[in-house]
């Protein structure tokens, strides 16, 4: 077993995909391709055409490889030829298996002067800041939101790149995931029998989690139904904690930044929860039951409200409409579970929802490798690039004719069959150099969704108003207690939090908590995070 991961990551340091011009010329000798695309994609057509072309830039990076043969399929040298075309670069990738990752990260960056010019990194930790501060990355600040050179890295999200910026600087471009991806799902067809319209506030939300527990919403007679469904996983009491308007982590009052269980609206909405807890309105034994079988409760007909991301709400609709499992309106229709986005305080009010992180992963662009301004440039230009739609079509799905085809309305259909796994060492590593950037969203070819799909990715958008950030994201690296003991900290809290709901404890054994986590190391988290937040400003 260690021959073998020796092995994994000798082939690491020397997998190295170069593009040469030799290689181009053996594309441009091969016939009998039909219609695959071997120039540029449609949207730049002039790439490569002059009698007197510029000599293109070499760009170098280094990323994830999760298959163990990045780049390395049938028609990879194909592949990587449109890629260069489109970008117009000279490129040099450097894969690296994800079980290798942060040893040849620390060694790379270890290394000094002699390092890629673009580096994909997979957390914002202690290693990536201090060498931040030792200068061995560009501060990108005064080149990504240059609208005509990066029309889409310039539409960078300014609150998720302050959590990959150091002391004011920003050294990453940040990789990006849904923003808006956390909310609820609920069964519409209970909500629909029993005269109930989706929630807008928390008022809607305890009204329609009472009747689903006690207005026998299935038609059945029994008292076998309960409205929120809970788990050990404390996600969702952070998603409702910013209903109420104490923030996500936590909130800057007067200009400094304190934990939310430090601010009323924490008190209130732990209150909320235990009045949920103490009317019956969630399962007495919540606090102990696994995710693994978390949404059972939801797809069985016996809760009618599930608050976490809203894909997994999407999952529970999918279960009713693939198992026909039928309304209770006895309409002849399958059941529903509608998703939401944010809860309003109350009527009329800013609707809330937890933020996610807004990113996976981010680029940072190096000293070693990018030597000068124009370095920089070449490098931005080649991410900026991969965010356009052909890019994203290439680096996800490959090459038209080969990996799939289109039909004349150029709805999408996969043809890679039964050389799936050997087709997608084509191209499948080239996300791993995408920043989505200001969207992941592809309109160049349509990819079959289902309506509940179309929705989800509807509210997606719609939701990104109500999020709720968290301002010390990217400060809290800067705390050497929590660093030590941030694990231990967060342990206090949230188990006081579970404690009181379920009546464990009172206020006064909530707040002799809070005293605790104080005396522990809370209050050093407090001023390290604030002397951090002040060399932002």
């Amino acid at each position: 077993m260690r021959k073998k991961k020796l092995l994994s990551m000798l082939l690491a340091a020397a997998l190295v995909v170069t593009s040469l011009a030799g290689c181009s010329a053996k594309e441009e000798k091969t016939g009998g391709q039909g219609n695959v695309a071997t120039q540029p994609p449609k949207g730049n057509e002039n790439a490569g055409v002059s009698n007197t072309p510029k000599e293109r830039p070499k760009v170098s990076i280094m990323s994830f490889d999760y298959s163990g043969q990045a780049m390395m399929g049938p028609n990879a040298e194909q592949v990587i030829k449109v890629l260069e075309d489109y970008t117009e670069t000279n490129l040099e990738f450097q894969f690296v298996p994800s079980d290798a990752y942060e040893d040849k990260l620390s060694l790379t960056l270890a290394s000094g002067s002699d390092m890629p010019m673009i580096i994909a990194c997979g957390s914002f930790n202690a290693n990536i800041v201090n060498n931040a501060r030792a200068g061995a990355f560009w501060d990108l600040n005064d080149f990504i939101y240059d609208e005509a050179k990066y029309p889409n890295l310039s539409k960078a999200n300014k609150n998720i790149s302050n959590m990959v910026s150091v002391d004011g600087s920003l050294y990453g471009i940040y990789r990006a995931r849904t923003l808006g991806r956390n909310g609820f799902g609920y069964r519409k067809d209970w909500a629909d029998k029993l005269g109930l319209k989706e929630p807008e506030t928390i008022d809607d939300v305890y009204n329609m989690l009472y009747q689903f527990t006690y207005g026998d919403p299935d038609g059945n007679g029994k008292k076998d139904t309960y409205g929120l469904n809970l788990c050990k996983y404390t996600g969702p009491l952070d998603i409702m904690q910013t209903w109420f308007g104490c923030g996500n982590g936590w909130v800057d009052q007067n200009g400094s930044l304190v934990p939310v269980h430090q601010t009323p609206e924490y008190e209130e909405a732990l209150d909320w929860f235990k009045k949920l807890y103490d009317d019956g309105l969630i399962a007495k034994d919540w606090a102990v039951r696994e995710t693994g079988t978390w949404t059972d409760d939801n797809k069985n007909g016996i809760s009618g409200m599930y608050i976490d991301t809203i894909d997994n709400a999407r999952k529970v609709w999918d279960y009713y409409v693939n198992n026909n499992i039928p309304s209770v309106l006895n309409d002849g229709t399958i059941a529903t579970f509608a998703m939401g986005g944010g809860i309003a305080k109350t009527a009329g009010g800013q609707k809330h929802t937890l933020a996610t992180a807004g990113y996976n992963g981010f680029f940072v662009l190096t000293k070693g490798g990018c030597k000068t301004e124009a370095d920089v440039e070449a490098a931005l230009h080649f991410l900026d690039k991969m965010n356009d739609d052909e890019m994203q079509i290439l680096s996800s799905y490959g090459l038209k004719d080969i990996h799939y085809s289109l039909d004349e309305n150029n709805v999408f259909t996969d043809i890679k069959g039964d050389n799936k796994d050997t087709l997608l060492l084509d191209y499948e590593a080239l996300n791993q150099t995408v920043a989505y950037i200001p969207t992941n969203t592809i309109t160049g070819i349509k990819i079959p969704t289902t309506e509940r799909q179309d929705i989800q990715a509807e509210l997606y958008i719609q939701n990104e108003k109500n999020v709720v950030f968290n301002p010390a994201a990217a400060l809290i690296i800067n705390s050497e207690t929590y660093t030590l003991n941030g694990a231990n900290l967060d342990q206090i809290i949230n188990d006081a939090r579970t404690q009181y709901i379920v009546g464990e404890i009172n206020k006064d054994g909530l707040k002799a908590a809070w005293n605790l986590w104080a005396s522990t190391g809370g209050s050093d988290v407090i001023k390290e995070v604030n002397d951090a937040y002040a060399k932002t400003k």
